[in-house]
């Protein structure tokens, strides 16, 4: 009989996951930063910073049930302009690490980031991490010609843009962080 001999029964829902078009991109960085582990943990951990400081990021709302939803527009060759919505809900909140990872009802969209925080004397290393993914049914379901472009060009595109605006925020954070001296240090 089928499935007797402890095998996996692949289901429709098997064959739709995998034949969904993805666009993906990633991206990590760490950086040291002249200031103190709980300055560089609160500007990481605070929304208002990303719309402020990262291009691309149009807004961030709180929603119920603890979510946070990025609306982001990012430039990709050929297709122009991509919007997306992600929701995101924290993960993890230590005073090491901070993580959003996405809702459990997005279907579609996916956005992780994550901030870790490591005291280094009189600096602090932040390490960032960042996932994206775009998931449609079919390509055209993200732009029309979407699927001749391909998942690999589109994703080598927006791994661009992804890294363009991430390495953005670092700098513009860092500028910020180093030119406002916590009290603390300004007494060392």
């Amino acid at each position: 009989p089928c499935g007797s001999n402890g095998s996996h029964r692949i289901t429709s829902r098997d064959l739709k996951e995998e034949r969904m078009f993805r666009i993906k991109a990633s991206y990590s960085e760490q950086l040291e930063l002249r200031t103190t582990i709980e300055r560089a943990r609160e500007f990481f951990s605070e929304f208002r910073n990303f719309v402020d400081l990262m291009p691309g990021i149009e807004s961030i709302r709180k929603e119920a049930g603890g979510i946070m939803r990025w609306m982001v527009r990012a430039e990709v060759p050929v297709i122009g302009a991509v919007h997306a919505s992600f929701a995101v809900e924290k993960t993890e909140d230590r005073p090491e690490r901070l993580e959003w990872s996405p809702a459990r009802s997005e279907v579609k969209n996916y956005l992780r980031y994550a901030a870790a925080f490591e005291e280094r004397g009189h600096k602090v290393l932040v390490r960032i991490a960042q996932h994206v993914e775009l998931r449609r049914s079919h390509g055209r379901d993200l732009h029309t010609l979407a699927g001749l472009i391909g998942e690999g060009a589109i994703s080598a595109e927006m791994q661009k843009r992804v890294s363009e605006m991430i390495k953005t925020f670092l700098e513009r954070a860092q500028a910020k962080l180093e030119a406002e001296p916590d009290c603390e240090q300004q007494a060392v």
